[in-house]
């Protein structure tokens, strides 16, 4: 897969950990009114923030930092039992306002942009599909993005990441609180990848989760409750990451 890819290096950026994979792709929205904003912040030594790539609304795409070095984009994260995502992840940073700023939809250029680059990665390292990532999934108690709005449905037909395509939506009724009625739940998530609790009722922690959740694979209705429609969907994901 060939990218056309211009080179604009951030002074951000250490060494990776000996010894531990690259397997996993992280994306972002830039949050910030412009992409020339969020260049200069990205190459910014003061605010010590990197991503290894940054994809522009017009499809262009920006490389910061080598693949073989260590971005600081992830900060304190989980994913399937590993923490500081940093050391094992490539940033991609993908240009939109995001929620402070104006959130809007994701430009076609821009996502088939993010969709070559991604494919472009996969063949340069192992990354299962069940690690093509949401920042608001590694760290759902801080962020949001790229948010409901970003297409991870297209994004899944084209060969990155995972979907329940073919899931419908079961509406919001019939919301489980009840630690018993939770537990699979929490086992669901869980399994998926997010650091969540194996027991408890539907407390702020859980919501939370629940509500990175439903950004990613539930855009529908972002309620972090377990509702019927997240029910189906997490049954659905659950099935999807095993062996994935």
């Amino acid at each position: 897969m060939s990218v056309a890819i211009r080179e604009l290096a951030s002074p951000n950026q250490d060494d990776r950990p000996a010894g531990v994979p690259i397997d996993t792709i992280v994306l972002h929205y830039t949050g910030m009114r412009s992409a020339r904003a969020a260049i200069e912040r990205l190459r910014d030594p003061a605010a010590r923030v990197s991503s290894h790539y940054l994809v522009d609304e017009d499809g262009g795409v920006l490389r910061m930092v080598a693949e073989d070095r260590r971005a600081w984009h992830a900060g304190v994260s989980y994913w399937r039992g590993q923490r500081g995502l940093n050391d094992r992840s490539i940033g991609i940073e993908i240009v939109n306002p995001g929620h402070e700023w104006g959130y809007r939809d994701f430009p076609v250029l821009q996502l088939a942009a993010v969709c070559d680059l991604c494919l472009a990665i996969f063949s340069r390292h192992q990354i299962p599909q069940r690690n093509v990532v949401a920042h608001s999934d590694i760290a759902p108690d801080r962020k949001e993005d790229p948010g409901e709005k970003f297409d991870w449905a297209q994004l899944a037909l084209s060969g990155v990441g995972l979907w329940p395509h073919g899931t419908p939506d079961a509406g919001t009724i019939g919301i489980v609180r009840d630690a018993a009625g939770l537990a699979p739940v929490r086992a669901a998530l869980a399994e998926i990848g997010y650091e969540v609790g194996p027991h408890g009722p539907l407390d702020p922690a859980l919501a939370t989760t629940l509500r990175a959740f439903q950004r990613h694979w539930r855009p529908e209705a972002i309620t972090g409750q377990a509702d019927s429609g997240t029910l189906l969907r997490l049954a659905a994901m659950t099935a999807l990451v095993r062996g994935r």
